[in-house]
């Protein structure tokens, strides 16, 4: 990278989000953590910071459009113009259909998919007048369908479609847009599903393994990579794709 640029990560305090955050400073961008605590992000940014790098703390609701559009200020003013931004932030409300809420769905919908087109929105008149840009959203496999989850699957696939229009709308810009499909990842988020299904943690991911060509569950880093190969310079004819960091292929 020629010069220092500035990353906004979401959902970043943790797992990996925060993996991603700490990737991305090594690679030499300034980076925004942000995440619905402000304070919960202050560890990876002394991480960050520790390491010789330059992050920021940054308290959001990414569904909320009045929040965005003063996060996406306030970095750009302290940090400089953000020119690459990861769309990690997510939650789960994970039931099968028929005892599935409104709620359940309204919130899985307004965090993955308000949020990414709110902090897209954002971000990309940053990008545009920059003639560079690097947006990366966070799909899963389980936008292939997941049993227990037809609100995550429906918003990861959404994800999918909304990437390949950035892709079509901001190319000319000097802006590409990838979407990273993750399979099983060791985080809070998997552990949280593990007990939804009464499993003992380290039984599920041996479970999982035994499914997953590479024999091992993922982690944090592995989908960090990925992204650090997104937002690199010379990435710049990689756009509109959907890669799967599975451990093996996806149909």
């Amino acid at each position: 990278m020629t010069e220092a640029r500035t990353a906004i990560v979401t959902g970043a305090a943790r797992g990996i989000g925060a993996a991603v955050a700490e990737r991305l400073a090594s690679d030499g961008f300034k980076v925004a953590v942000v995440d619905l605590d402000e304070a919960a992000c202050q560890n990876v940014v002394d991480k960050i910071k520790e390491s010789g790098g330059e992050a920021l703390a940054v308290g959001c609701d990414v569904s909320n459009e009045e929040a965005v559009n003063a996060a996406v200020e306030r970095i750009a003013s302290e940090l400089g113009a953000p020119t690459g931004l990861i769309n990690n932030a997510g939650v789960l409300r994970d039931n099968l259909l028929f005892k599935m809420s409104a709620d359940d769905w309204d919130t899985v919908m307004n965090v993955h998919l308000r949020g990414s087109f709110l902090m897209t929105r954002a971000t990309q008149k940053y990008m545009t007048e920059a003639k560079f840009g690097r947006v990366v959203n966070l799909s899963s496999t389980s936008a292939l369908g997941n049993r227990g989850q037809a609100n995550y699957a429906a918003a990861k696939a959404g994800l999918q479609g909304f990437t390949k229009t950035l892709a079509i709308e901001l190319g000319k810009f000097g802006i590409t847009a990838n979407a990273i499909a993750p399979g099983f990842i060791v985080t809070d988020m998997t552990a949280a599903t593990a007990e939804r299904v009464g499993m003992d943690f380290d039984e599920f991911q041996k479970a999982a393994a035994t499914q997953i060509p590479v024999a091992r569950v993922g982690r944090p880093d592995d989908i960090a990579a990925a992204a650090s190969f997104f937002c690199r310079e010379d990435a710049g004819f990689v756009s509109g794709q959907v890669l799967y960091v599975a451990g093996g292929p996806k149909d």
